[in-house]
């Protein structure tokens, strides 16, 4: 049996990593310190004897013992309500914690795969973004803290990788949706849908001609399992190239919601990017993928999860951290 970690196990993406994987019948080892995870998202996992859980934070020491086959490195804060909040925790867990990690995989002989972002690419000057593509991200802006974080784990990975000859993938996220994304988190999938569902007006920032491109998480899984076990270590989109505008995509909401809500416009914040679609060229060559899911099927399954979680969960006040 294959042992996997995945750090960052109690957020969105890893808890469905933890279970592609458990399906998959490997031996799974989760991780998370638990700043922005939350444990229920695993809670389903525990009584599996594949499936162990360690509550720790990566930017410290991690020793895991016995044998380790894969490790999937995806603790980080991932939407800009925590990363802004968490500045320091967010550039450490990319530095520090992806250097823990890439020591372990070293030790144990295992490969690596580390969750880069499309948010490399900054506010890019070319349209669609193709992995050759250098970004325009500013080190000093708010955002920085995130965007070099992850700029600066695939350098490192590289590194690791052409001076010790580590087996490292590295995959380039772009926006992901799916159930267990938390309603509060500032993203625009859950902003849009949470307002609906209290009854408020949905906030677009800018004029809303800024583009996104939404990844179903089923899709996004199929991607990043398709990358580990591939034989490609250079960086690889993993996204959906269907682009809309954020103003086209808070009316279909308006519509599949069936609200009547206004939209109301506030100023865009500091280097918002204005473009975002992925270049899937190097993905469906090597990888075989691309997106199966169509957003309206997609929205159409986040909705009826949003709709089942609890009132407690819907007026869920923003997250507040310890400094």
């Amino acid at each position: 049996m294959k042992k996997t970690l995945i750090t960052g196990a109690a957020g969105f993406l890893g808890s469905h990593l933890c279970d592609r994987f458990i399906a998959e019948d490997h031996h799974v080892i989760g991780m998370d310190n638990l700043i922005t995870g939350d444990i229920k998202n695993i809670e389903h996992l525990f009584h599996l004897k594949r499936f162990e859980f360690f509550h720790h934070d990566v930017t410290k020491f991690v020793h895991v013992p016995g044998k380790m086959d894969y490790i999937l490195h995806f603790a980080s804060p991932a939407s800009p309500i925590d990363y802004l909040k968490i500045p320091i925790d967010t550039l450490k867990v990319g530095s520090l914690g992806t250097l823990n990690l890439l020591g372990l995989a070293r030790d144990h002989g295992a490969r690596i795969l580390v969750a880069s972002t499309s948010e490399v690419y900054g506010d890019p000057l070319v349209h669609p973004q193709n992995e050759d593509y250098y970004g325009n991200v500013s080190p000093i802006g708010p955002r920085g803290v995130y965007d070099e974080a992850k700029r600066f784990m695939e350098s490192i990975t590289m590194a690791y990788h052409r001076h010790h000859g580590l087996d490292t993938r590295i995959v380039r996220i772009f926006n992901t949706y799916g159930s267990r994304m938390r309603l509060n988190d500032g993203r625009v999938v859950p902003a849009f849908m949470g307002q609906a569902l209290r009854g408020e007006d949905l906030t677009v920032f800018g004029d809303g001609s800024q583009s996104r491109s939404f990844t179903y998480i089923d899709d996004q899984i199929e991607g990043i399992y398709r990358l580990l076990m591939s034989d490609y270590v250079e960086p690889i989109n993993i996204g959906n190239p269907d682009e809309t505008t954020i103003l086209e995509f808070a009316e279909e909401i308006i519509k599949l919601t069936g609200t009547d809500q206004k939209i109301v416009f506030k100023p865009l914040p500091q280097d918002d990017p204005m473009q975002r679609q992925p270049d899937i060229s190097r993905a469906k060559e090597i990888l075989d993928w691309e997106p199966k899911v169509h957003r309206s099927e997609g929205l159409k399954k986040v909705f009826e999860y949003f709709k089942s979680l609890s009132d407690e969960k819907l007026w869920e006040a923003h997250r507040e951290f310890l400094p």
